[in-house]
């Protein structure tokens, strides 16, 4: 049996898919909050449409103002509400558009734009929360030129490959937008730093005078590239892991496209389906031999599976069509928010309900009540 995990720190990932998976992981965190786990938290580590959710939470997150059972009574106010906002309007095809049509700016550079316009303003890596006993929040994306996974958080930026830049002051969109930066349309993200700035980490074989450019332009792409699930920053961390997964499965078709271009695209997606599949099945393992403690749920997910009588739903063909609700940063209808902000919340409550707080006796109510899935 492999060996227990010994940290009791506690860590969440949110995975990508978009729009999404922004108001999936809403519904989660919708739910954790309610059962007083938000402040409980050490680590929150995110990917592509869970870095817009994650990022929104910490940067709000000492105006939450926790009560002694650890729930937040602005959640909906200061998180929920704003998110709903922002996924109502859209934001790839009119940044697509403005980038094409400017000299000026590029695709990601206008994503970036909408972020700060309607989420984030003028915040830095360094608004999120720091000092004793604050949650750390990490932000991942893929550097297209080392092939790494690469860090954003209030303590540092890091790419192990090229080292590290402490305290910086990047700004939060910029952060969030290579995160989501999904290829090759709204990637890749390019962000410039003073090659000084960078200290090296043991192993960073990069971190070289030769190889100085991967230290002064950094090339990004979506972090769901090197690992859709956002278990990077928590795998051997922390002793309890909850993930939230609302990425996307991958379908099976009928034929084979013949086309380069088509095939070069399911590929990528079967190569990333079975990274996915290869983490989460290492993570189940992990409970089932008792490493770690923790949840899994996923937009796919069957909630009956986790046996609860007081489960707030059962499964329906609502639920199960909703893993084909699209992945991409494009307006979400109300109904759409309303019934994936709901399984989110009811699939979070079935999972911790039976896997980490099994003596909570609750009847949780729809979030979204007009949008119910019941």
């Amino acid at each position: 049996m492999p060996k227990a995990a010994t940290s009791d720190e506690i860590g969440l990932a949110l995975s990508g898919g978009g729009f999404r998976a922004t108001l999936f992981h809403v519904g989660s965190l919708w739910r954790l909050n309610e059962l007083g786990w938000l402040p409980k938290v050490n680590r929150y580590s995110s990917v592509s449409g869970g870095s817009i959710t994650a990022a929104l939470l910490g940067l709000r997150w000492h105006e939450l103002q926790f009560d002694a059972q650890g729930i937040s009574p602005h959640f909906v106010s200061k998180i929920a509400t704003p998110l709903r906002t922002f996924c109502s309007k859209g934001i790839d095809v009119s940044a697509g558009l403005e980038g094409l049509l400017s000299f000026h700016s590029s695709i990601s550079d206008k994503v970036t734009e909408k972020y700060a316009d309607g989420l984030f303003g003028n915040a830095t890596l360094q608004d999120f929360p720091k000092g004793a006993g604050a949650p750390r929040f990490t932000l991942y994306a893929t550097n297209l030129q080392t092939g790494s996974s690469f860090r954003f958080s209030q303590p540092f930026l890091a790419d192990y490959r090229i080292g590290m830049i402490e305290k910086p002051t990047l700004s939060l969109a910029s952060a969030v937008a290579a995160s989501s930066a999904f290829p090759p349309v709204l990637s890749p993200v390019i962000l410039k730093f003073p090659a000084n700035a960078w200290k090296p980490l043991e192993g960073a074989d990069c971190f070289s005078d030769e190889l100085v450019e991967l230290r002064t332009q950094v090339s990004l792409t979506d972090g769901g590239v090197y690992d859709n699930l956002g278990l990077e920053g928590i795998w051997d961390r922390c002793g309890t892991v909850l993930v939230s997964d609302a990425g996307a499965p991958l379908d099976v078709v009928p034929s084979a496209a013949a086309a380069w271009t088509e095939q070069s695209l399911r590929v990528m997606d079967i190569v990333t389906n079975q990274a996915r599949a290869l983490r989460k099945r290492r993570l189940v393992n992990d409970f089932i031999d008792q490493v770690r403690k923790g949840s899994y749920w996923g937009i796919r997910t069957r909630i009956d599976d986790y046996g609860l009588a007081s489960a707030l739903m059962k499964d329906s063909k609502k639920s199960d069509g909703l893993c084909q609700i699209r992945t991409r940063l494009n307006t979400f209808t109300a109904q759409e928010q309303g019934y994936l902000i709901n399984w989110g919340y009811a699939l979070a409550d079935a999972a911790m309900r039976k896997h980490v707080v099994p003596g909570v006796a609750s009847t949780p109510q729809w979030p979204v009540p007009e949008f119910h899935l019941g």
